[in-house]
């Protein structure tokens, strides 16, 4: 098996100074595809802080994505605030870029880009991101997770998908690594036309599949669906890499799913599978293992009636709709809870 160490990628880290990746988009891409010749999954990981970043790194992932939506996220929100009116997209990721870079050592970073916001000067923006220290880009917040009439209005005044392929196709010529989302087979092909160096096949919101999931597709879908985009944009660029994303790609054993009907997918991006989700069973776990603790005074006496001691794994539940894998809903739950985008 073919092992990649630290040394193997070129980085600066030059003390209290942002780290300026020195790999090209053509480098980063021809270590990926070492990857895969040897066997092993592209994983791309969403930060949204620089402890996030760092455990990402220190556990072997390729690429690491500043979202505007993991503020939203890693403050206990739901990652769809990312797409409404809460802020500038884009400015809430350069404010989270030294954050970040200063925590990444040797992982290549791309900035989700909002390609849609009318008053994005994007020839200025992306040289900033290279300024930062941004390797790449990827299109995020997308309308690609809108539907319905208001995605209609939003085509047809101006606010369209296509101004994200611009996007990309500008931030290919200019040298970034470009890993777009893309939701259906037009789209995969636009992006394989604008020289997307990988293609993010994206099924919806990143949910796990509870009791109280009503919307999420199933993984036999998904893996249809991502099969029928991925033969769209191989069409187009059969060299292009394909990699699965959201909707009820939630875990390790999810990804395997779909990475076992999908030959041509080569990885995975997670988001919320990379650091929400962690969080919340890691945290939740150890404070209770703390709460089985039990002082020496108060050992061989009994619990008064009714009462519960901390840590009984009770409630899979806070005030904060928080769901911890592998701790199912009570059946009387019927909402979907904390849903997801990433």
């Amino acid at each position: 098996m073919l092992y990649f160490r630290a040394d193997d990628l070129e980085y600066t880290a030059v003390p209290g100074e942002l780290i300026m990746n020195k790999l090209t988009s053509a480098e980063i891409v021809k270590q990926l595809r070492k990857k895969v010749d040897a066997g092993l999954p592209i994983l791309g990981a969403g930060a949204g802080t620089g402890i996030s970043a760092k455990a990402e790194e220190a556990g072997g992932v390729d690429l690491i994505v500043i979202y505007n939506s993991g503020r939203f996220r890693m403050a206990g929100c739901g990652s769809l605030a990312g797409l409404l009116a809460y802020g500038n997209a884009n400015q809430i990721v350069k404010e989270m870029a030294p954050e970040v870079l200063s925590a990444v050592k040797r992982t290549p970073v791309l900035a989700g880009v909002c390609g849609t916001d009318p008053f994005l000067l994007r020839t200025h923006f992306l040289k900033e991101l290279i300024e930062l220290g941004f390797a790449g880009i990827q299109n995020f917040p997308t309308v690609g997770l809108i539907d319905g009439h208001f995605r209609k209005n939003l085509e047809e005044t101006g606010m369209s998908y296509m101004l994200e392929v611009e996007c990309v196709a500008e931030a290919h010529e200019m040298g970034l690594l470009t890993t777009p989302y893309v939701f259906d087979a037009e789209q995969a092909r636009w992006m394989a036309d604008a020289g997307a160096d990988a293609l993010i096949v994206h099924m919806g919101l990143t949910v796990e599949r509870t009791v109280a999931t009503v919307t999420a597709k199933s993984l036999a879908q998904s893996a249809d669906e991502i099969q029928r985009i991925t033969a769209a944009a191989k069409s187009h660029r059969p060299d292009i890499l394909i990699l699965c994303h959201g909707g009820p790609i939630a875990l390790p054993e999810d990804a395997q799913y779909i990475l076992d009907r999908c030959p041509d997918v080569v990885g995975f991006y997670g988001a919320s599978s990379m650091e929400r989700l962690p969080t919340e069973a890691g945290i939740t776990a150890q404070v209770r293992k703390f709460g089985t603790l039990r002082p020496a005074s108060s050992q061989g006496k009994t619990m008064p009636p009714g009462a519960l001691p901390a840590g009984n794994g009770t409630h899979s539940h806070g005030e904060n709709g928080f769901h911890t894998p592998g701790i199912e809903l009570p059946a009387k739950v019927s909402r979907v809870g904390d849903g997801q985008i990433h």
